[in-house]
């Protein structure tokens, strides 16, 4: 499997993780969209709404407003605050911040250490694994209740294409990433399918608790927030609820800790409330600009721009590249129905990476008419002054009109005969 392919199933397929890793018969998913990622506060402010078990906390922009939020937290019965920074990406607790501060998760008792903190962080762009090496500029932090955790199991709803509906997994080994305990211990890996029409029936969630080690009073517990859960995972329309952990505490409370919640996107119409908190400050302008065309794009590291249509194609595409020696500049599917103004947009899109040196268009018109293609080229090479060499495989509906097309428009385009061809010359263009 080349980079490329994994990094776009990483940035992409995030919701189809658990649904690859439980249903291995199941093929891997690209998106057409940009999947909807909520904050963890908002995430967490979901789960109350529908009475589920979680921290107190508040959610700040500036330091006095932290010290204050602190306080009254403190005042009802806290006995130690967790400060975290709010940012998509995850690795917060080993980051580092441009102001010096290590560390985007912080323990104190102290509402003045809290506001010193934010001090620190609001403003700042916090750097970890998962970011780019300029971080990400922290705006929110959420304030909360650190509670003491004796035990942390794992449980996540998710919707099967295996079982054609939603099931529930859960393990008594919570805390650490689910694929290595699938892999050591798959034993501690306990599914339910939940019939979709009679919904959670109690007997399940109170099995399902028993499989996660509750015991005694925190067994009824347990099997409540399952239910819970479970409501807000149909109300919402989600993909995937996540919870990791689900922990006791040593007063016997049974809390969602941590949650993430991954929607269905075709859902947007009837989840219009939810699907406004996106936050797209996180993302890649060329990613939104992107989606708001109707077009699949995912920016990469390398100079040669791909214009395909077809998820497989442009993943097979930026491959064969990578095989021929050059290395892909994006992802970007134009789509199945793809008309002539997209394609100027794609271009567009494409030329504002100032990493690209060279494009390639491989395009297999099935559904897609050739023609469209060409005459979008053809506006995008005469409109944005396109000097950089641009390679054009065209195969499929009406390819003879679209070679015409392109071969009447004087522009510089390089012809390729197939696919192979195509990247030689492409990479080619770069070293000559």
């Amino acid at each position: 499997m080349a980079g490329s392919f994994r990094q776009i199933m990483v940035k992409y397929a995030a919701n189809q993780r658990l649904l690859n890793l439980f249903d291995k018969g199941g093929s891997s998913h690209v998106a057409c969209r940009r999947w909807l990622n909520l904050q963890e506060y908002q995430s967490k402010k979901l789960m109350e709404n529908f009475d589920v078990n979680v921290q107190r906390f508040k959610v700040v922009e500036s330091a006095a407003d932290a010290k204050n939020a602190a306080q009254h937290i403190l005042d009802t019965n806290a006995k130690e605050l967790v400060v975290k920074a709010m940012i998509l990406a995850g690795g917060r607790g080993k980051g580092k911040f441009s102001s010096g501060l290590q560390g985007g998760v912080h323990l104190t008792t102290d509402p003045t250490k809290v506001s010193d903190l934010c001090k620190d962080m609001l403003g700042y762009n916090l750097v970890t694994k998962q970011t780019s090496a300029e971080g990400v500029t922290v705006k929110k932090i959420m304030v909360a209740e650190a509670l003491d955790i004796t035990r942390e199991t794992y449980f996540a709803i998710l919707m099967d294409r295996s079982y054609m509906g939603p099931v529930m997994v859960g393990s008594p080994a919570g805390g650490m990433d689910i694929e290595e305990v699938a892999e050591k211990t798959p034993h501690l890996i306990f599914k339910d399918p939940i019939d979709i029409d009679k919904g959670i029936q109690e007997s399940q969630a109170i099995k399902m608790a028993e499989n996660l080690g509750f015991t005694g009073e925190k067994l009824q517990k347990a099997a409540e927030q399952i239910t819970k859960l479970y409501k807000l995972f149909i109300s919402v329309d989600a993909t995937q609820v996540e919870i990791n952990p689900l922990g006791e505490t040593p007063d016997g409370d049974v809390v969602c800790f941590d949650a993430k919640v991954n929607f269905d996107d075709n859902a947007e119409f009837r989840q219009k409330e939810i699907f406004l908190m996106d936050d797209k400050s996180e993302s890649d302008p060329k990613e939104v600009v992107a989606e708001e065309n109707g077009l699949s794009y995912i920016s990469m590291d390398g100079n040669i721009a791909c214009l395909v249509n077809g998820a497989g194609l442009a993943m097979a595409t930026m491959d064969i590249i990578q095989h021929c020696g050059g290395r892909p500049a994006n992802f970007l599917d134009l789509g199945g129905g793809v008309q002539e103004h997209q394609v100027y947009q794609a271009f567009k899109i494409v030329l504002s990476d100032t990493k690209v040196e060279a494009i390639l268009v491989n395009i297999f018109g099935g559904i897609v008419d050739c023609k469209i293609i060409a005459n979008g080229i053809v506006k995008a090479g005469k409109e944005l002054n396109i000097s950089m060499p641009l390679v054009v495989r065209l195969e499929g509906m009406n390819v003879n009109e679209a070679k015409e097309i392109l071969k009447e428009s004087n522009l510089p385009i390089v012809s390729a005969n197939d696919f192979g061809d195509a990247a030689e010359k492409v990479v080619a263009s770069l070293k000559s």
